[in-house]
């Protein structure tokens, strides 16, 4: 997705988002088949639902009209990111403390590229993830800079 779309996206979102009192998790802009999709993930700590999602969409519809930052047709879609959502930002990643989450990093950190267990702490930029292996837990330390994708995660 071209960043620009996304920086204004994110401008036209951010005072509607601050006036609902939600959070913006991520925006994507893709092409599935022969039609674009703009897809708005929005948040709050008590969650959100289908009345929250709502009121964004139709508020950044006319937003988007408005400003027209893209210039195909597109379809709008906002949403919750679910249970598994994206850790985009270090604020993401400080609240997921106590969570479980999934991390990749960009290149392996004591030899392994995907850790997924309970994040014990984020402190001096180093993620501090519970793991099990084989009967046992072992907290692994991942630097936050090696860090390439990052979501909580749901372990069965």
């Amino acid at each position: 997705m071209s960043r620009s779309i996304q920086q204004s996206v994110e401008q036209l979102a951010a005072p509607i988002l601050e006036e609902l009192k939600l959070e913006l998790v991520d925006v994507e802009f893709q092409k599935e088949g022969k039609n674009w999709f703009l897809r708005v993930f929005i948040d709050s700590e008590n969650g959100v639902d289908l009345d929250d999602c709502t009121k964004v969409s139709e508020r950044l519809s006319e937003s988007l009209d408005n400003n027209d930052p893209i210039e195909q047709a597109y379809y709008l879609e906002v949403s919750s990111p679910g249970a598994e959502r994206p850790l985009k930002k270090k604020q993401d990643i400080e609240k997921a403390v106590g969570k479980n989450v999934h991390v990749t990093t960009y290149a392996p950190v004591e030899g392994e590229k995907v850790f997924e267990g309970e994040l014990k702490q984020f402190e001096a930029e180093t993620l501090h993830i519970a793991v099990k292996e084989k009967h046992k837990k072992v907290v692994k330390q991942v630097p936050y800079a090696q860090v390439a994708k990052a979501r909580l995660a749901v372990i069965l």
